[in-house]
């Protein structure tokens, strides 16, 4: 912008004194310098320097408009500055699958982090059960997701990378004053109470299935649900038994009075997964990053 290369002429001389140390640090020759100062001069009408044997010092009209010429120059590099970072500004929509509940997943901190990592990024979540999510991260319909399986499997697809971020156990819950039916903990005799089961694409089916996989039992159902809250609705409401994470349990044991099996732990692990084939995609990339602030140890990648 030539208009600012003349007010930069006109301040590096104001501060060196001189022409030829203004045009050293301008980069330009004396002449161009000069040439400069006496088109700004006569556009203003004003005359901004007197020449002194000791070299150019400032006028009284050249004092006053010295701060007004530092603070466009500051204007001008701030906005070429942030034209500059509209370049490298990450822009686009992250979709990402989300289960369980906000607060087990951390979503409120990681999207808060992401944004602050990537202001121009539009998310958009999806919610759902761990295979609905799998299957449509694989079909491209989602970018990432969260999922849960036991911990070091993964998501079983070589075509999805997935990385680990936190172990916990699901519990056998039951409803209060069951304690007595729980006596047998064998997965046979479990088989055998009431169930509220979910659909086959939940952790809960896939959990529950490997569990009695070993004694050939099949659960007792009586009641199908694909919400958690509404899951433990039904417990507390004596319907039957189901599986709860240990965070959960814990805290319905205390609150509600739902029993909980005595050393019945199925171990799981939440993950988040993506396409492997996607891993280098910006929105992707920027997700991962900010994984590692959210969740700074986690476990295990592939």
């Amino acid at each position: 912008m030539q208009e600012y290369a003349t007010l930069r002429a006109f301040v590096a001389v104001a501060h060196t004194g001189s022409v030829s140390r203004a045009a050293e640090q301008l980069h330009l020759t004396q002449p161009a310098v000069s040439l400069k100062l006496k088109q700004l001069q006569q556009h203003l009408g004003l005359t901004l320097f007197t020449r002194r044997p000791q070299g150019l010092t400032l006028t009284a009209d050249g004092y006053a408009l010295l701060p007004a010429a530092e603070n466009a120059l500051a204007s001008a590099l701030a906005f070429e500055q942030s034209a500059s970072a509209l370049h490298s500004t990450l822009r686009g929509k992250l979709r990402i699958g989300t289960i369980v509940d906000p607060e087990f997943i951390r979503l409120g901190d990681f999207l808060s982090r992401l944004m602050a990592r990537a202001p121009q990024l539009e998310t958009e979540l999806h919610h759902g059960m761990s295979g609905n999510v799998l299957g449509s991260v694989e079909q491209g319909e989602l970018d990432v997701g969260f999922f849960l399986a036991p911990p070091g499997e993964g998501t079983g697809n070589s075509a999805l990378a997935w990385r680990e971020l936190t172990h916990f156990h699901y519990h056998v819950v039951a409803p209060p004053g069951w304690e007595a039916k729980l006596a047998d903990t064998r997965w046979e005799a479990l088989a055998q109470l009431p169930w509220i089961v979910t659909p086959t694409v939940s952790a809960h089916s896939r959990l529950l299935k490997r569990a009695l996989a070993d004694s050939g039992a099949t659960p007792n159902r009586v009641a199908q649900v694909d919400q958690e809250a509404c899951m433990l609705d039904l417990v507390r409401a004596g319907v039957g038994l189901s599986l709860a994470r240990d965070a959960l349990a814990m805290a319905e044991r205390q609150e509600s009075g739902l029993a909980v099996a005595d050393n019945v732990r199925l171990p799981c692990a939440l993950s988040l997964i993506w396409r492997c084939d996607r891993a280098t995609e910006p929105t992707i990339k920027a997700a991962l990053d900010t994984l590692d602030t959210v969740w700074p140890h986690r476990l295990r990648s592939l």
